[in-house]
């Protein structure tokens, strides 16, 4: 395994295919780089992994404070592409992002994942993150409030 930040824009756009995997509804590769682009010049990172030269996975996270958990690593995208899971990568991507975290100074890792996601939840669980609450979120466009 091989990690390294994707941080030109050609990179980026190498990523998107594997983005894709976990975000279908990102459709195309210039609204994917533009997207991350804006996003890194907020803290955004993006972290992929490559086994046998072939990028096959990434992480983005950003390091964040707030009153509830402090200075936390929150992990936005965790992603390994279909023929490599069961590889590793996963918790290897998991385990790197960690140790960013650690060295940054960083109390908590956080994510979150859909609640229909069990095969996700048993990853995380294995890994050792445990659920600590649940998420809530509202469409403000529709929200009519």
């Amino acid at each position: 395994m091989i990690f390294r930040h994707i941080e030109s824009a050609d990179d980026i756009g190498e990523s998107f295919a594997v983005m894709r995997e976990l975000r279908p509804h990102i459709e195309d590769v210039d609204l994917y780089r533009e997207r991350v682009q804006r996003q890194q010049r907020d803290g955004y990172r993006l972290l992929a992994v490559w086994q046998n030269n072939e990028l096959s996975g990434l992480a983005g996270y950003r390091h964040l404070e707030n009153l509830i958990y402090g200075r936390f690593t929150y992990v936005d995208d965790l992603v390994v592409r279909q023929s490599c899971q069961r590889s590793r990568l996963g918790e290897g991507l998991i385990d790197e992002v960690r140790a960013l975290a650690r060295a940054d100074g960083r109390v908590m890792l956080v994510l979150d994942t859909g609640l229909a996601n069990s095969l996700a939840q048993r990853f995380y669980f294995r890994n050792g993150l445990l659920a600590r609450g649940l998420h809530f979120s509202q469409r403000l466009e529709e929200a009519g409030i």
